[in-house]
């Protein structure tokens, strides 16, 4: 199945690439020239809505749909708030995040689903052919540390006393992103997110670096390497690549799961392949012990006159000390007034 969806993609892609082949940058070896920042923003969802079936596709008028009602959610969210508005209920207003989030105008969703040889993909996954993620094993469901459903529960007072989780204790029992250490979806595979959205690629003959820009970590490749022991990992593995024709082939392995907690069985390949001077084709595909299948997904990759820059997430951040200072505050009113406990909803 792999090798077939692999082959369609290229019949997808092959048109343009044979028009635009004398316009693809090469390096003085030989190589394409990956090098450059790329925005990856899309409305292209990660998993297929059911009601597509196992048509990759979606129509043009869905494509505007959706950018039109993006557009409109955009200029929704733009209104000034009421400045008599009063405070949000106990547990939240119903938003993910119960008392709001960032302002809108730093969330880049991208704007309109992408195309592919001219047809608007409605998954980024390719395979299972349905277009969406195989289900979890229960060693994965079992493994998976704690996301950010248990941080979104907020039914008013220290709730955890109750619970018995360790959720505020310290800064080092939150979750990785709110620690600004690392975010696995848009390093890899990469995949678009809420923001934050370019990549920037630099390439010699030894070695590709790919520079994400959430949460500003930079993924070496090794080319025409050996991969590091399996005692040497990290969060985004270790990478190593060879060429295959056109194709930066790069293969990932030695995860960690959690600091200093290993993610056995997970193996990630992608593919890069430019189309032409503005667009590289990127392709993975996952192999992991805690999906009870492979999956395969791909996107364009355009490129952007956009700069990168740091993403700075702990300068002059005060959130984590006021996070725990709450939890603490919350703590001490509940051990002096006992409350009834209350029902907690993820």
């Amino acid at each position: 199945m792999r090798i077939q969806l692999l082959m369609a993609a290229t019949i997808l892609i092959a048109p343009a690439a044979a028009v635009a082949q004398d316009d693809i940058p090469r390096t003085a070896s030989g190589r394409p020239d990956l090098s450059g920042t790329y925005d990856i923003a899309t409305r292209t969802p990660m998993m297929r809505d059911p009601k597509y079936g196992d048509d990759p596709y979606m129509s043009a008028e869905d494509a505007h749909g959706i950018a039109a009602a993006t557009e409109a959610g955009r200029a929704q969210a733009d209104i000034p708030s009421d400045p008599d508005r009063k405070a949000p209920p106990v547990g939240g207003d119903g938003h993910r995040s119960n008392i709001g989030g960032h302002n809108p105008f730093w969330f880049d969703f991208g704007t309109i689903p992408f195309q592919i040889d001219g047809k608007y993909r409605n998954s980024i996954i390719t395979d299972p052919p349905d277009g969406r993620l195989p289900p979890k094993t229960d060693r994965g469901r079992a493994l998976t540390p704690r996301g950010l459903g248990a941080y979104n529960r907020n039914p008013g007072g220290a709730w955890w006393i109750e619970t018995g989780e360790d959720l505020y204790d310290e800064p080092e029992v939150q979750t990785l992103g709110t620690r600004c250490l690392y975010t696995g979806g848009p390093t890899v595979p990469v995949r678009p997110s809420a923001y934050n959205n370019l990549k920037t690629i630099t390439q010699t003959d030894t070695h590709v670096a790919i520079h994400v820009e959430w949460m500003h970590w930079t993924r070496i490749v090794r080319l025409d390497s050996e991969h590091a022991p399996q005692e040497y990992r990290s969060f985004g593995g270790d990478s190593v690549g060879w060429w295959e024709d056109d194709t930066l082939v790069v293969e990932t392995t030695n995860f960690l799961r959690a600091p200093h907690v290993p993610h056995e069985g997970l193996r990630v390949v992608e593919r890069f392949r430019r189309i032409d001077a503005d667009t590289l084709f990127y392709e993975f595909t996952v192999e992991d012990s805690d999906y009870t299948a492979p999956y395969t997904g791909s996107l364009p990759w355009p490129r952007t006159d956009k700069r990168l820059y740091e993403y700075a997430c702990h300068e002059g951040n005060y959130s984590m000390g006021n996070m725990l200072r709450g939890a603490r505050l919350l703590e001490k009113e509940a051990r002096e007034e006992p409350r009834a406990p209350r029902s907690i909803v993820d």
